[in-house]
């Protein structure tokens, strides 16, 4: 007998995981559990969704679909290096913090070059420098940049910070990685096209997340260079992400994209942000610890505060920084926000 006692049915805002999935994500996969269809990817809705990644992004690229962001970064990653090469990254990315040492892993041993950021964001002159800081032998060969929109701070890199990355990528012959999970936060932030954010501006490789944009699972990896996907199927199948029922990894992707409610979903998100930090702004010891740019608000405030806040039954995470993490997403109700920011007024002027 199942019980929902611990279920959360009032909203946080921990983190974008927290939400449901979206009607769009569900109906397509409802719509895919009809009858039988072929395994391993050999059915219509991965072909269409395939096809739905192709048209977005106005060109023929290799399309792979992956249940998480960890196997999506990690596996893309282990496409363009070999176990002696490194990639390059900045100290706050996923790669680095939280994928608990897969791209070495499935890299055979890719090394993680870590450039020290302000902000979460890598810069060209960061590139050159772990590029070029050694050119020995005995020292990993740089292959490989990696970047996260929006960053694990929250950052969006604006179109000519792209092009500075991708032109020094260039210059040292270098691929350049997205870790997309909130891509499409980004797309929303800076009213782009997909294009414009990826191959477009240099983007060899991009693994564009679905989980945190409404969807119960899954991540697809898009290869615009397609040379750079040989085999990699065979790394999905050995890595124990080739879904023997595809279907329903790809389906919600076809309702996400061919209704728009993937851009919806994330200019949704980021308005939330928008409205939370508009509702904060004023608050006494409350500050943000930087802009708000896609769909997370990242505030410093002292601990009494913040403990007075958990103590209200609010979650969220100070992994960052040390600074409070709040998450939008594509369900996030602006009441509850309301809510939040009403409670962090008030514990704020009885600290």
């Amino acid at each position: 007998m199942i019980t929902y006692e611990n279920v959360e049915v009032t909203q946080q805002f921990a983190s974008d995981n927290y939400a449901g999935i979206c009607p769009e994500a569900a109906d397509a996969m409802e719509q895919a559990n009809h009858g039988h269809s072929t395994a391993y990817g050999d059915d219509p809705w991965t072909t269409g969704a395939s096809e739905a990644f192709r048209e977005l992004f106005e060109m023929d690229c290799e399309v792979f679909f992956v249940f998480n962001g960890t196997a999506a970064n990690s596996l893309a990653l282990a496409s363009l290096c070999q176990s002696y090469h490194g990639v390059i990254c900045c100290d706050a990315s996923h790669v680095e913090t939280d994928e608990c040492g897969a791209p070495e892993f499935f890299s055979n041993g890719s090394k993680l070059l870590v450039a020290q950021t302000a902000d979460g964001k890598l810069t060209p002159a960061a590139i050159h420098d772990l590029a070029t800081k050694r050119q020995d032998i005995h020292y990993p060969k740089p292959r490989v940049v990696t970047i996260t929109q929006p960053t694990e701070t929250g950052r969006v890199y604006s179109l000519t910070e792209l092009q500075a990355i991708a032109s020094a990528c260039r210059k040292h012959g270098l691929y350049l990685h997205m870790d997309g999970a909130r891509f499409a936060n980004a797309c929303a932030t800076l009213n782009c096209t997909p294009a414009e954010l990826t191959w477009k501006n240099g983007v060899d490789v991009l693994c564009f997340g679905g989980t945190k944009n409404g969807m119960a699972v899954g991540e697809a990896v898009l290869f615009f260079n397609r040379k750079l996907a040989e085999d990699f199927d065979y790394r999905c199948k050995q890595a124990g992400q080739l879904a023997s029922k595809m279907r329903f990894l790809a389906a919600p992707w076809v309702g996400m994209l061919s209704t728009g409610a993937w851009l919806r979903n994330a200019r949704h998100a980021n308005h939330c942000a928008q409205h939370f930090a508009s509702q904060i702004a004023d608050i006494k010891g409350v500050q943000l610890a930087g802009p708000v740019e896609a769909n997370a608000a990242f505030l410093l405030a002292p601990e009494r505060v913040l403990n007075a806040l958990r103590e209200r039954g609010w979650k969220f995470y100070t992994f960052i920084g040390g600074s409070a993490r709040f998450m939008f997403s594509w369900d996030s109700d602006l009441d509850r926000i309301d809510n939040l920011s009403r409670d962090l007024r008030e514990c704020a002027a009885l600290a």
